[in-house]
């Protein structure tokens, strides 16, 4: 599993697309595989006689706690090794525990299930930051970062349409098992096309024996407590995600309860917004951050700041629209918007450490992001729409969004004030 690290595996111009096609294409499976539990829900609940709030537990700390703190020891290790084998690794076997979430007989057994696809992602998306930030030149990495990013509306569009037509035609069991066979067959293949390139050779490729060797797991630690830019970057998008994730997973239950869609036509209906939406807003936020992050830094933090600010009327506006068709492009606006800071946060990330360092601090970034993203974001809407259900009834899930928006205002104010300070944190060159 040793990576090499030799000058001839700087990567060609054409081969870096094609790896990033199959590094997409993981993370497509990643976000189909952790997104899906969203449409079977309801179904789920109606046939296992569960709660939401214990929906929002297994959707989120289930899946939440393994997931992030593992992703750290994974990281480190993948900073050593073969990047590419840790995701084939990790591709399997999350994949492995989607096909036992199709047996689960209980609330237990698929809490425990959806543990197990958290202990797979661990391994799938901090060293995809790290393997395209030496396949592309710094100029590019907030784009090849955001098309990247193109995994989470494609997976969370195609899990919302497969697993809603699958689960209102056939079963929501063949759903995960349809889904999790599909990554394991697709786990061979990655591992043949993706090979790891010289860490920092983009950076610095007259020097590679200067990152030949990565450093402790304390001294990366010791380098990024230090940077407020880090802390702030990584609790503003936490912040944006415990809103993202929240809304992205509760909105098929709104639409089926206060809208009156059923199953299968919510599965059109949000799968289309999931997809347009979602790559529409992370291509533009990359675009952005690429085009005056050159001159200005500080783009990497305001440009997500200012889309989660016109985010909150739009979610507000779309989910008081009586026309389905007017709802359908107010609601397409905001889930742009709300995906806009992958490219620019996760870029910024990356330049705040030196290249052998990068792997490790993704996955603290992630850490940070998803322990609070997923683990509070999907119970907090549960918890409150079941609390609210006495006073709100059927529209409690309305009103339980409606509190939730909150935390794009905290995630802007956040990151408006990461954008001061990243000049200072920036790290010019490799060490």
């Amino acid at each position: 599993m040793t990576a090499r690290l030799v000058p001839s595996d700087l990567p060609a111009s054409r081969k870096r697309y094609v790896v990033l096609a199959m590094l997409i294409l993981a993370y497509t499976c990643n976000f189909l595989d952790r997104q899906i539990l969203g449409i079977l829900k309801e179904p789920i609940k109606h046939d296992l006689g569960l709660t939401d709030t214990q929906l929002g537990v297994m959707g989120g700390v289930a899946f939440a706690t393994l997931y992030t703190t593992l992703g750290v020891p994974v990281a480190w290790l993948a900073d050593r090794t073969s990047r590419s084998s840790i995701m084939a690794v990790a591709l399997a076997l999350w994949s492995a525990f989607t096909v036992a979430c199709g047996f689960a007989g209980g609330f237990w057994s698929l809490f425990f299930a959806r543990m197990g696809v958290g202990v797979g992602e661990a391994g799938g998306v901090a060293p995809a930051y790290s393997l395209i930030s030496d396949y592309f030149p710094k100029e590019q990495r907030a784009r090849a970062l955001a098309a990247y990013s193109f995994g989470i509306p494609l997976g969370s569009s195609l899990g919302t349409l497969f697993g809603g037509l699958m689960a209102a035609y056939v079963d929501w069991r063949w759903a995960f098992i349809s889904v999790g066979a599909a990554g394991l067959l697709l786990a061979p293949l990655f591992k043949l096309v993706v090979r790891d390139p010289v860490r920092g050779g983009l950076d610095a490729p007259s020097r590679p024996e200067n990152v030949a060797h990565a450093p402790r797991f304390r001294t990366v630690v010791g380098l990024l407590v230090p940077k407020t830019s880090f802390w702030l970057l990584s609790l503003g998008a936490a912040c944006a995600s415990i809103c993202g994730y929240g809304v992205a997973f509760w909105l098929p239950s709104f639409f089926m309860r206060s809208l009156g869609l059923s199953l299968a036509k919510t599965s059109l209906y949000y799968g289309a917004i999931s997809l347009l939406g979602g790559v529409a807003g992370i291509w533009l936020g990359g675009s952005i951050a690429d085009r005056f992050g050159g001159t200005s830094r500080a783009a990497y933090a305001l440009t997500p700041a200012v889309c989660f600010l016109v985010a909150i009327p739009c979610f507000y506006i779309a989910m008081n629209t009586t026309s389905l068709a007017g709802a359908f492009v107010m609601f397409v606006i905001p889930t742009g918007l709300n995906l806009a800071w992958l490219g620019p946060v996760v870029a910024a990330v990356q330049h705040l450490v030196p290249a052998t360092m990068r792997t490790t601090a993704s996955a603290l970034f992630l850490l940070i992001n998803n322990l609070l993203g997923l683990a509070v974001g999907l119970w907090i809407f549960g918890f409150l729409s079941d609390r609210l259900a006495p006073v709100y009834g059927a529209e409690s899930m309305r009103h339980a969004i409606y509190y939730g928006l909150g935390f794009y205002v905290v995630s802007a104010a956040l990151l408006l004030t990461a954008s001061s300070r990243l000049d200072r944190d920036w790290v010019q060159a490799p060490v």
